[in-house]
């Protein structure tokens, strides 16, 4: 394939660990600028992943950028891991252990059937530790500040959700949902409709729409084959660092 970045891209990127969606896209962003020579470029994404979440991202270039839209609105399938028995005010790994429950009560059983309440448009409220936007603050500035803030519910639509290789306190799950889901909030609620807790202790996007992960790049792998056809590969740095 040959690369047109001003015309427009659409890349399929495997984001990894403790990246932000953003910092892939400003990473991208200028590596096509220094191999291109070029003053400016439009790079952006569809669908932010947490930085404690891997998997699929869409980052699209130049004119195709105004597709972005679209591509939001597709649908996602994730697998993931969750820890029950504790909760986290994140509902992730990025707090501490906030509240512990007795687990010794939990069967098999219960964890299957209780997926079912999930299932369908359900009213979800958003985690706290959040890139929402609250009077023109992010969510998650108000949280690590210890102020209280109130989260509206939103409606999303579960198509699936299933929990499996089950071996407590752990559990994997695959869920496809709507757009706007959070599969941290939805983990959260699952541990409580258990009269019990979750948390979200690993995530992976490996699907939006009929687009997979298997099918994208690593960033080391797109930047190799940005550097093989970049008309200035001298301007082109070895590093691989988040600031690039």
């Amino acid at each position: 394939m040959t690369f047109n970045f001003e015309e427009g891209e659409v890349l399929l990127i495997d984001k990894p660990l403790e990246w932000t969606s953003f910092d892939v896209v400003n990473h991208l962003r200028s590596y096509i600028k220094r191999a291109y020579n070029l003053k400016k470029i439009k790079v952006g994404h569809a669908g932010t992943l947490d930085p404690l979440a891997s998997g699929l991202l869409i980052i699209c270039t130049g004119k195709y950028t105004k597709q972005i839209d679209a591509y939001q609105g597709l649908d996602k399938v994730y697998v993931g891991s969750m820890k029950l028995g504790a909760t986290t005010p994140s509902y992730d790994l990025e707090t501490e252990v906030d509240q512990t429950f007795n687990i010794s009560g939990l069967t098999t059983v219960q964890l299957e059937q209780a997926t079912k309440a999930f299932m369908g448009e359900i009213e979800q409220i958003p985690p706290v530790y959040s890139a929402i936007k609250i009077d023109g603050k992010r969510a998650f500035l108000y949280a690590r500040k210890n102020d209280d803030v109130t989260m509206k519910a939103r409606p999303v639509t579960i198509h699936e959700f299933s929990v499996l290789n089950i071996n407590l306190p752990d559990a994997d799950f695959v869920v496809k949902c709507s757009k706007g889901t959070y599969i941290r909030s939805l983990v959260y609620d699952f541990g409580k409709s258990l009269n019990n807790g979750a948390y979200l202790s690993a995530l992976r996007r490996t699907q939006i729409g009929d687009f997979t992960v298997s099918n994208a790049w690593s960033l080391d792998e797109i930047k190799q084959e940005i550097k093989l056809q970049a008309p200035f590969p001298e301007r082109l740095s070895d590093t691989s660092g988040k600031t690039s």
